[in-house]
């Protein structure tokens, strides 16, 4: 099936860029804040740079940096599992995000009808 709707304007694609971009960065700003709050108040030791540096590091994929003279609580053991297993679903759905109006358009171009006279 051959679509006749044609490609939306330049303009058009960049405001449903910008307009996803914020909306994932919304998604990753109050990922990070989660991850800032939960480390500070279920680690007392640790102070808000370094809930800080945990949250993003852990949303990013990269791992935590705990002090290793600090005992975690399991409180503080169960809200990092959770917050990483929460991290990993926020980080790859933030990135389908951004990704969707560059392979909606993409698609959409594959699928235009050719009114090219070349035969």
């Amino acid at each position: 099936m051959v679509k006749k709707t044609k490609l939306a304007p330049v303009k058009v694609f960049y405001r449903r860029l910008w307009k996803n971009a914020i909306f994932g960065m919304s998604i990753l700003l109050v990922s990070l804040l989660i991850g800032v709050l939960g480390y500070k108040f279920t680690i007392p030791e640790m102070d808000w740079y370094d809930s800080l540096l945990n949250a993003a590091m852990i949303l990013s994929g990269m791992g935590p940096m705990i002090d290793p003279k600090i005992i975690l609580s399991d409180t503080a053991k169960v809200f990092a599992s959770l917050y990483a297993l929460f991290s990993g679903v926020a980080f790859i759905s933030t990135i389908g995000i951004l990704i969707a109006p560059i392979a909606h358009r993409f698609f959409h171009k594959l699928h235009l009808e050719d009114t090219s006279d070349d035969q």
